[in-house]
């Protein structure tokens, strides 16, 4: 065979073969096209339903709209009859399109809201505005527990839940009662949280104009920054509640004869017969001690802070006494006094300016000690034996009674006696306290009757007491005021629960003070802590009971 026969059939074969390629791209040609509109196909039909369901969900919320808010929010358009909701299905699905083109809004404000209320509110029953309007001022629960209807819960046989009695002969109540009751004494008992109420209003004002205001109101006065309540206590019921007792990590082991807070701090002094004088930590929780010193010859009588709060005087039935020093630790001795024989200095009283120390002696006399030299500086006599002392008038003036039942009125800047009157119906004079603000002074006798009396009134010859209470039948051992002369506590270590709180501007009894579910054993001395919050009270069993008054936010 020739070559050009040979390149002939080869020039065949390639065109065979390429005829066949062609024929296979333009089938495959065909196959793509056929793709291509079953695709389109399928996405003009996805668009159509699409364009459908936005047209039914267009109708379903005009109709709503129409079903809640009437032919006011049917939106017109003009210038088309009804004949156009004949029109084609494409008409339809450009309408939303046009509709939106329009800019036209899904809802309006409507105007004339006042006219429509007024009419609901004519129709509406006057049982049914008072429902919503309870509605409103209440919180819903989140669930209700159907067990306490059907529980019955008896209040009368656990002590802590006899104050939540409305009659002594109440006894058993429903679940849900108990629970409100609960609440009811839970806000009685934590007063100040009307911020929280539902219907509690807005302040008009902003925190940022209240602090400026407040910055400049400090800026205007050079008192001191301590609050000051404005709120009176009232007379009748006292809200109180009791904490954990000072001492309950350590109690004494004889009884507590003294027990003072520190004024600038939340500091308690504690002391009794087991010559021990410890220092706690007052929080309402924990009471921490945080130190306590062991006198080896002293059981303590009396002991007291000096106002300015540097030292501690510690006294017992001994012709001495001690110091204790805060800052340094440190422990010194007073007496026994030069110059005079007296068998005990277990009583005594600190001036308010923390210069002069004033001892109960022998015989009608009152020794006058420095708190600096620790020497005796001068003395008072009584005509009787004296039993109680008090300083006034910031310590300008002293006040005495005793054994022939009239109170003495002594000048601290002349040392003499500058006038006595006799206490009404007292024999022999027993407890003296003057008020921290005013001039309101109490004086007790062995017969269980403290007198009220107006310093300037009293001076002035008018010798009739403002009130004469006769709550105890024993003799009055102790009075102390509180912070703001509100309360005043008197009390008698004969008797138990023999403890008094009065109120000072009615002159009555609190009627719910000593608590009748809680004992209080032999009640032997009180004190109120600087602001008011804490009062503690020691007793002949080596406790110290602590109690918060809810009138006084701060301790």
């Amino acid at each position: 065979m020739s070559l050009i026969s040979q390149n002939a059939e080869l020039v065949q074969k390639k065109r065979k073969f390429t005829k066949k390629d062609d024929e296979e791209r333009i089938e495959n040609g065909k196959e793509m096209e056929l793709d291509a509109t079953v695709i389109q196909k399928k996405k003009r039909g996805q668009k159509e339903n699409s364009d459908l369901i936005d047209v039914e969900e267009q109708n379903e919320m005009n109709k709503l709209e129409n079903s809640l808010f009437g032919s006011l929010y049917n939106q017109v358009e003009f210038g088309k009859d009804n004949e156009d909701d004949d029109d084609d299905d494409d008409d339809e699905e450009e309408e939303p399109e046009e509709e939106l083109d329009n800019g036209s809004p899904l809802y309006f404000t409507d105007k004339s809201a006042n006219s429509v209320l007024s009419v609901y509110e004519e129709d509406m029953d006057p049982s049914e505005e008072s429902n919503v309007e309870q509605e409103k001022s209440q919180r819903k629960p989140v669930w209700v527990d159907d067990e306490e209807q059907n529980t019955n819960i008896n209040i009368a046989n656990v002590n802590k839940l006899r104050k939540l009695r409305k009659g002594e002969d109440e006894s058993v109540i429903s679940g849900s009662a108990y629970v409100s009751r609960l609440r009811a004494q839970h806000i009685k008992m934590n007063p100040g949280t009307d911020w929280a109420r539902l219907d509690a209003q807005p302040t008009d004002y902003s925190s940022e104009d209240e602090d400026s205001e407040n910055v400049v109101n400090i800026l205007r006065t050079n008192e001191d920054l301590v609050l000051k309540r404005g709120a009176k206590l009232l007379p009748g019921l006292l809200e109180y509640s009791r904490l954990v007792d000072v001492n309950v990590k350590d109690p004494s082991k004889g009884p507590v004869n003294s027990v003072q807070f520190h004024n600038n701090a939340q500091l308690l002094l504690v002391g009794g017969l087991d010559r021990k004088l410890k220092f706690f930590q007052v929080d309402g929780k924990k009471n921490e001690m945080i130190q306590s010193i062991f006198l080896e010859d002293c059981p303590v009588r009396k002991a007291a802070f000096l106002p300015d709060g540097s030292q501690a005087i510690i006294s017992g039935r001994r012709k001495f006494a001690y110091t204790f020093d805060l800052v340094n630790a440190r422990v010194d001795k007073i007496g026994p006094l030069a110059g005079r024989d007296e068998k005990s200095l277990e009583s005594f009283e600190i001036s308010p300016d923390s210069k002069t120390i004033a001892f109960l002696g022998n015989e009608g006399y009152i020794l006058l000690v420095s708190t600096k030299t620790k020497e005796l500086i001068g003395t008072l006599k009584m005509n009787g034996t004296v039993r109680s002392i008090a300083f006034t008038n910031n310590g300008e003036k002293l006040l005495s009674t005793g054994g022939d039942g009239k109170i003495y009125h002594w000048d601290m800047r002349t040392r003499t006696c500058c006038h006595i009157g006799v206490d009404e119906g007292c024999l022999n004079g027993t407890a003296l306290c003057a008020s921290p603000v005013g001039n309101l002074f109490a004086a007790g006798s062995d017969s269980g009757i403290v007198n009220i009396y107006n310093g300037d009134e009293f001076l002035g010859g008018k010798r009739k007491p403002i009130k004469a209470t006769e709550n105890l039948t024993t003799k009055v051992d102790f009075m102390k005021f509180n912070g703001d002369a509100q309360i005043l506590a008197i009390g008698s270590r004969m008797k138990k629960n023999s403890m008094k709180l009065i109120h000072v501007p009615t002159c009555s009894v609190f009627s719910n003070w000593p608590p009748s579910y809680q004992a209080l054993g032999y009640p032997s001395c009180v004190d109120f802590s600087p602001r008011g919050g804490f009062m503690a009270m020691g007793n002949a069993a080596g406790k110290v009971l602590l109690y918060k008054l809810h009138q006084y936010h701060q301790a």
